[in-house]
């Protein structure tokens, strides 16, 4: 009854559900069943993650959402929830646990989540016990750091909670509700960021710890089968077997993070499954057209049913670009910006036959023709001074015989 209501559930309250029981297993009040259901809560988290293929290898930790940075958490928590069941093999509970914190420290460094220190101190190989001890100061100290700042956060945000109900009493805040938004968004992105540098360094702890016990149980097993009979090389074998077993399933699951899984192409679909409304194992019709495929007549008329024949098909491809819309639609296209020129054109034309365009236009004319009289008359008047002062004649007496 219980499978079948995760299998139901979203992937956000699969994860907080997950998250609750991880946060009661780290207090240690919870039981063994309550474990085994986070386990099986975190399973099927990392199946939808697969799924929906919500991480890549080749974007980097700024391209992922906020609302997706919490699901990098999911191997961890997982690795944690493991190493604290009960039931079953020790030391194959150690090797499972092992895998998943292995699992988690890789993507996290893929995404540029993990320290330098941390990177070097693990690719400098044996260390003396001196470097080992200030590494563990060192990471001690960054995951002080990392929860001082989540409990600062925390407090500014109750603070701020509460001035906004506050001032939501007094007078209704509308202006500034987009800045919390936007303020409590970048809040938010930077709690998980710190959340996940806090859990890195957990992880190296654990892993630390798991390690030292894998190595001791397995003296100890060594030491048994040492003491038996004959059937001892018959075990080493039945061991090693598993042992490989166990490194091909790890495989399979960190290549959920490291090969990308195939992507589903209908955004509008997984958000739905983000929020509930489908589920990731429905089938879903695409209601796009699907890209088209050239290549040879075999590959294409036939079915693709390899990797290889979908890159041969592919080779092919046309040497000009394909049109994105039909000679139809062209033609709606031109016609309504013709009808919007149109009625641009008509709205212009109303507006220069209106009255108070032509009454300004004539109030123009009738000030250029005042002023056009005054020029003639004052020019009218200068030329019969001239005449006054200059009779006719009066310049041509040297001309005359008598002159």
């Amino acid at each position: 009854m219980g499978e079948s209501k995760m299998e139901e559930m979203s992937l956000p309250s699969l994860f907080e559900q997950a998250r609750t029981i991880h946060l009661l297993a780290s207090e240690s009040s919870a039981d063994k069943e309550m474990v085994r259901k986070g386990c099986q809560a975190l399973t099927q988290c990392e199946e939808m993650i697969g799924k929906l293929g919500l991480f890549s290898t080749n974007e980097s930790k700024e391209d992922i959402t906020t609302t997706n940075l919490k699901y990098i958490l999911v191997p961890y928590y997982l690795a944690e929830l493991t190493e604290k069941t009960v039931e079953g093999d020790r030391l194959q509970i150690l090797k499972a646990s092992l895998v998943k914190l292995k699992e988690f420290v890789s993507f996290c460094e893929a995404m540029e989540l993990v320290p330098e220190e941390e990177l070097e101190a693990s690719a400098g190989g044996p260390k003396s016990n001196v470097d080992r001890r200030a590494k563990k100061i060192a990471r001690f100290k960054r995951q002080r750091a990392a929860e001082s700042k989540l409990l600062e956060i925390k407090e500014s945000k109750e603070r701020r909670m509460r001035s906004t109900r506050a001032s939501a009493l007094s007078t209704p805040v509308e202006a500034e509700e987009e800045d919390v938004l936007d303020y409590d968004g970048e809040e938010e992105r930077e709690a998980w960021l710190i959340t996940i540098s806090l859990d890195i360094c957990k992880a190296f702890d654990l892993m630390e710890m798991l390690k030292k016990e894998e190595e001791m149980l397995t003296a100890m097993k060594e030491m048994q089968l040492q003491d038996g009979d004959e059937g001892i090389s018959q075990a080493i074998l039945d061991e090693r077997a598993k042992t490989a077993e166990d490194w091909h399933r790890g495989a399979a699951a960190r290549a959920r993070y490291t090969k990308p899984a195939a992507p589903i192409t209908c955004a509008t679909f997984v958000q739905d499954v983000l929020e509930g409304r489908a589920q990731v194992s429905q089938a879903h019709e695409h209601k796009h057209q699907q890209p088209l495929i050239f290549g040879p007549a075999s590959l294409v008329g036939g079915r693709v049913t390899s990797e290889r024949e979908r890159m041969a098909a592919q080779v092919f491809q046309p040497g000009h670009r394909l049109p994105t819309m039909s000679i139809e639609e062209a033609g709606l296209t031109e016609m309504n910006m013709m009808n919007d020129w149109q009625e641009r054109t008509a709205k212009m034309m109303a507006e220069a036959n209106s009255s108070w365009y032509n009454d300004g236009q004539k109030a123009k004319q009738g000030e250029e023709e005042d002023e056009d009289d005054d020029a003639a008359q004052d020019k009218a008047r200068a030329w019969d001074d001239w005449k006054d002062e200059n009779p006719r004649g009066a310049g041509n007496k040297k001309l005359t015989p008598c002159g």
